[in-house]
């Protein structure tokens, strides 16, 4: 072993110069453009250039969509002109009804477009932006927990020592994580779109950016967070967010740097956190008198524990929701049902659900090159130290993505395909890292074994997705098939390729293995979506049938098909109820499936197109269970007729249908029944009474509920109507003028 001895530069003859202090904005633009001095060079542009084709992807024909999920549209347009409505995640600004959801989501819309105006960039843009701010942090997440990684190493005398990693690990399983996020195809969706997930999502992973701080150190304050972000994912979308605290407090009961006795009551502490940032909101609510604020939607007996516990609870695990789009919440399957024989509303349960024609292309992708790589990471760290920062994360990206996975596929009540955007960042991580671990071992026969298998796999499982929407992109199908083939030879036999080979060898299997996801989601983002239930992607062979759009034979069709008369459909799969006349597509485009306005391929669609072609009714018109309405010009304007002297300028059954309407006056239209048309608000007697008190100007005919959705108590109020006030069709929306009542005779 030699000695290198390093010149001493000699000292300065002269007087040294005033030092120059860079100013500290240049400091930190050279970091932000640069990175650590530890970094390789090319991981600080990658990483930019990661977070600007995810914003792209996301950002790209946003305006298409319009609305969106209008019901949630037109809750933000609320919250935005009324603080009451803020807080309580109103439907409309005068309080009638909440949405079924805590609201959480809804505030950061109303923000939005209280600062911008209501229109459909500032309520989905804060959504992208969520989505790229989840891909940095969970680079961030991943890269954290392989930094602090050590590797044995033999020195020059043959002696083993434990050494850093090489510096290149801890980044690449950060950006193959992020990559991986950005573009499966439901993330592309949910980040385009202003459903509760994408804010779910972000909380969710800050959760596990703040664990992994947590577990460094035994941090205290940390593990504080962890259960304050979780609280506010709570108050997004309520026990969903709970489904990783299980695993969470199990890891760091088996591996954080302390005593035993400290770690639990660390973890009261983060208990305690969850609590109170969750709790909140729910203890003011349910303590608040119920003639001092809206009803809450969801619940029939006004109470925000009955959501909490039931219709957003165990309802979804049990199928017994009261209230729901089918009585009990889970109809059988079978001619008119959703699901084959035997299978519920939503689709048949079971491991192979992640797997079907519904879910696959939305998620399933990589997942099982997750549970591959995610146990041979496993293996790999099996006799690393107890608080080996590595295998943490592999336990919590691991559990979270099996929790999850076994959750959604076992759940008997309501369940859709846009749910699965919680396994996307857990998928990339487990990827991510078990990829980096076996590369950094391809020296080893059996770590080019297991990448080999993981490529084999990918590929086989891609090529099945692909068939799925034979039509798209016919020939990506046995491209990919090839290529993985090829791969996983190449994997097979890296022990004995050069390393630049080597290296070439992985990249392609990084492009092969996105080609499918990336197309996938491509289309999607350049496809507008709106309605309550939208999916990414093609249209697929075998999908499931039922509300919403859910995709492929049988997803229109059936009674009451939204575009012509009933047994116009394509299929038997459409629910079993006929929507009002006058179809709601999204302008420009007939829906496909009830409710949902996912248009062909390639086709955009915006709020100012030309109303859709409806059946009887003509264009625009009444909304259904899960669409927003489209009023014309004419009917817009004759409810902002006088609208300053009304609480509410019109009424309708359910909150999609009533959506429509108030977005576009933006004035309070009172959606009768909540969002399925089936909660007892308000009664017969306090319509009644309200429309005695000349606050409502008019009522909007047309159903909004389903089996199970138009309640006893909306239709008595639309029977009270017809029976007391004259129609009138306008353009195809029927009003009754609700200051004028029929002459009655003596």
């Amino acid at each position: 072993m030699t000695t290198t001895t390093l010149p001493v530069d000699p000292a300065p003859t002269t007087a040294p110069s005033e030092p120059t202090n860079q100013p500290a904005t240049a400091s930190r633009r050279r970091r932000f453009l640069c990175g650590k001095e530890s970094d390789p060079r090319w991981v600080r542009p990658v990483l930019l250039a990661l977070l600007a084709v995810t914003a792209v992807l996301y950002l790209w024909n946003l305006g298409a969509s319009g609305w969106g999920n209008s019901f949630y549209s037109a809750a933000a347009q609320a919250g935005s002109v009324n603080w009451e409505a803020f807080f309580y995640g109103s439907s409309d600004a005068a309080n009638s009804i909440t949405v079924d959801k805590t609201p959480a989501s809804l505030w950061i819309m109303a923000l939005s477009v209280k600062l911008f105006g209501l229109n459909s960039w500032s309520i989905l843009v804060p959504e992208a932006l969520m989505g790229v701010g989840t891909v940095g942090l969970l680079y961030a997440t991943v890269r954290r927990a392989m930094n602090l990684r050590t590797v044995m190493r033999f020195d020059d005398d043959g002696q083993p020592q434990e050494v850093a990693a090489p510096s290149w690990t801890a980044p690449t399983a950060g950006l193959l994580a992020g990559a991986i996020m950005a573009l499966t195809p439901v993330a592309v969706l949910m980040f385009k779109f202003n459903n509760p997930e994408a804010l779910l999502v972000l909380l969710l992973v800050a959760a596990v950016y703040a664990f992994t701080r947590a577990c460094e150190k035994a941090s205290t304050w940390w593990l504080v967070a962890v259960g304050a972000l979780i609280g506010f994912g709570f108050l997004t979308k309520m026990l969903q967010a709970l489904l990783i605290v299980p695993v969470l407090a199990i890891v760091y009961l088996v591996v954080a740097p302390n005593r035993l006795r400290t770690r639990f009551l660390q973890l009261l502490a983060a208990g305690l956190s969850l609590l109170v940032s969750a709790g909140w909101w729910i203890a003011i609510v349910e303590l608040m008198p119920s003639s001092m604020r809206p009803y809450i939607g969801g619940s029939q007996t006004n109470s925000i524990m009955e959501l909490v516990l039931g219709y957003n609870g165990l309802g979804r695990l049990t199928g017994n929701e009261v209230g729901s789009v089918t009585p009990g919440g889970g109809a059988t399957g079978g001619p008119g049902g959703a699901g084959g024989p035997g299978g519920s509303m939503w689709g048949e349960t079971g491991i192979g659900r992640m797997f079907n024609s519904e879910i696959g292309g939305q998620v399933a992708w990589l997942i099982p090159a997750a549970v591959i790589l995610g146990l041979a990471g496993l293996w790999l760290t099996r006799r690393a130290k107890r608080t080996d920062s590595t295998r943490t994360a592999l336990l919590v990206w691991g559990g979270w993505l099996a929790v999850t996975v076994l959750t959604f596929s076992f759940m008997q009540g309501i369940f859709h395909a846009y749910y699965t955007v919680a396994l996307a960042p857990a998928i990339g991580a487990v990827v991510g890292i078990g990829a980096v671990l076996l590369w950094e071992r391809r020296d080893s026969v059996a770590a080019g074994a297991a990448l080999a298998v993981a490529m084999l796999v990918t590929a086989v499982w891609a090529f099945v997705l692909l068939n799925r929407s034979s039509d798209f992109l016919p020939w990506l199908a046995p491209l990919v098939l090839v290529a993985g083939i090829v791969l996983a030879m190449a994997f097979a036999a890296v022990s004995y390729l050069p390393a630049r080979a080597a290296l070439a060898v992985a990249a392609a299997a990084i492009i092969v293995a996105l080609a499918g996801p990336t197309a996938y989601a491509v289309q999607t983002a350049t496809t507008a979506h709106s309605g309550s239930i939208p999916t990414a992607g093609p249209a697929v062979a075998g999908g499931m049938g039922g509300p919403g759009g859910m995709r492929g034979p049988g997803a229109q069709g059936g009674p009451g098909a939204l575009n012509g008369p009933p047994g116009t459909g394509t299929g038997t799969g459409a629910l079993p109820f006929a929507p009002p006349t006058g179809a709601q597509g999204f302008p420009g485009v007939p829906p496909q499936g009830l409710g949902q306005t996912q248009t062909a391929p390639g086709t955009a669609t915006g709020p100012n197109g030309a109303a859709a072609q409806g059946g009887p009714g003509g264009q625009g018109g009444a909304g259904g269970l899960l669409s927003g309405s489209n009023p014309s010009a004419t009917v817009t304007a004759m409810l902002q007729q006088d609208a300053q002297n009304y609480t509410w300028v019109a009424a309708a059954i359910g909150s999609q249908n009533a959506s429509g309407y108030q977005l576009a006056t933006q004035d309070p239209v009172m959606p009768i029944g909540g969002f399925n048309g089936s909660d007892p608000s308000p009664t017969l007697s306090e319509f009644q009474q309200l429309v005695a008190q000349g606050k409502i100007h008019y009522f909007i005919g047309g159903s909004g509920g389903g089996p199970g959705g138009q309640s006893g108590t909306s239709s008595s109020i639309s029977t009270w109507v017809q029976q007391n006030y004259t129609a009138q069709t306008i353009d195809g929306t029927t009003l009754y003028d609700l200051t004028q009542p029929k002459a009655t005779n003596n």
